[in-house]
């Protein structure tokens, strides 16, 4: 209980820390927790890229399989690589050595979609800014988090970009709205293109956010129901009072 305590107080200090190279978003995002194939997509591009370094310290492979209808068959097989207990929680497949590796403990990203206002938006719009920068570590930098330890993990899909700091579009983030978007030019070829690398992220993103709030899915259906639990209560009610009062001049 004092680990979930501390936790949780470290998530609310946070912000502070992951803002750091603040400024506007360039890029916006709203998650969708109704596309169970885009949580799902999710789920395989973070066990894949991220479960390495990063664990979702309060999220089980059980709790994941059961919300996005993942059979735990292939979450043994496919998505659980520690070797644990399919009722465990998800940890990092080398936290001690990454953490040797990157000079720091990589943070747990159970909240990462919470410790900000715009939570969804700051992580995609992170791992779309990646940039090749030479006077780094790991040869990369990033826009919202400036010269962050983490190198660029998804590089297999989106390749290399340098950026243009002389031009940017127009059109600003996600729909048009926001600060004007960062211009790259792309120096190596990754094996998905920029819209699907877009959508790539997208889906991470989801499944980072449901991993926040698994309740969330649950909430919204029983959310539905007593709404129409009410709304059919209320008809009743007045039915009543109309029979109760009908007699009545």
């Amino acid at each position: 209980m004092m680990r979930r305590i501390i936790f949780l107080l470290a998530a609310l200090v946070a912000p502070a820390a992951w803002a750091a190279g603040g400024g506007a978003l360039p890029y916006s995002f709203e998650p969708d927790l109704s596309n169970k194939s885009s949580m799902q997509r999710g789920a395989k591009l973070y066990m894949n890229y991220c479960a390495g370094c990063h664990s979702l310290q309060y999220l089980r492979y059980s709790r994941m399989a059961e919300d996005l209808d993942i059979p735990e068959e292939v979450v043994e097989a496919n998505l659980r690589f520690t070797g644990e207990k399919i009722q465990n929680h998800l940890t990092g497949v080398m936290p001690e050595a990454s953490a040797s590796w990157f000079g720091k403990q990589p943070p747990d990203l159970t909240l990462v979609t919470r410790w900000h206002k715009n939570g969804p938006s700051w992580v995609y719009s992170f791992l779309r800014t990646f940039y090749v920068d030479e006077s780094t570590a790991n040869g990369t930098n990033n826009l919202v988090l400036e010269n962050t330890a983490m190198p660029h993990v998804l590089w297999p899909l989106q390749g290399y970009q340098a950026l243009d700091e002389d031009h940017g579009e127009s059109s600003g983030g996600h729909g048009g709205h926001g600060p004007a978007a960062p211009a790259f030019t792309q120096v190596r070829e990754g094996s998905m293109s920029e819209q699907e690398y877009a959508q790539a992220v997208g889906d991470l993103v989801n499944f980072l956010t449901y991993a926040g709030e698994p309740a969330r899915l649950h909430r919204a259906g029983l959310g539905i129901k007593v709404i129409a639990f009410l709304l059919i209560f209320a008809l009743i009610a007045y039915l009543l009072k109309r029979e109760y009062w009908r007699d009545v001049h």
